[in-house]
């Protein structure tokens, strides 16, 4: 058995240091180590998007990598999002739209909507289901989902044109 190897690295804006077995992926990490359980485990193979983090600054399936390869990076999850405020109205229109149902897919599905909103201001819906479709809902039929990511942009735009002087 190979001996666990010691990673410091910033997760939710808080140092951690810990000491991993090489073969740790990220999402274990979290989960196991962290007790950050906002981020799922669905196929473990990167497809399903449920594993979705924020990776120094871009979305990454955490399920492929090690844990190991996080050293010195810097890491968001859901909870990290969430108690920073960063999409408290992007969650506020999954509630209203009812885009949560079983809540498996939602965190990933809040880490992605918010990732493009950060780079599009006014995202259509083929380009919002695009941007999603790298995430599997088995619930909701996405319809929902791109409703509330839609609501949203057009919400922060309103804003900021509201604040514009």
């Amino acid at each position: 058995m190979t001996a666990p190897l010691a990673i410091s690295l910033e997760v939710n804006g808080e140092r951690v240091e810990a000491h991993v077995p090489p073969r740790t992926n990220l999402a274990d990490f979290l989960r196991e180590h962290l007790k950050l359980t906002g981020t799922h485990v669905g196929c473990e193979h990167g497809v399903c998007g449920a594993c979705t983090v924020r990776f120094s600054g871009e979305i990454v399936r955490s399920c492929l990598m090690l844990a190991v390869q996080a050293n010195g990076a810097s890491i968001e999850t859901i909870e990290g999002l969430s108690d920073s405020g960063e999409i408290s109205d992007l969650q506020a229109a999954f509630r209203e739209r009812n885009a949560l149902q079983c809540g498996f897919c939602t965190p990933a599905m809040l880490i992605t909507a918010q990732d493009l909103l950060k780079s599009e201001t006014e995202p259509g819906r083929d380009q919002i289901r695009e941007h999603l479709s790298g995430n599997y809902c088995r619930c909701t039929g996405y319809q929902a989902i791109v409703d509330a990511v839609e609501a949203t942009a057009k919400a922060r735009k309103n804003r900021n044109k509201a604040r514009a002087p």
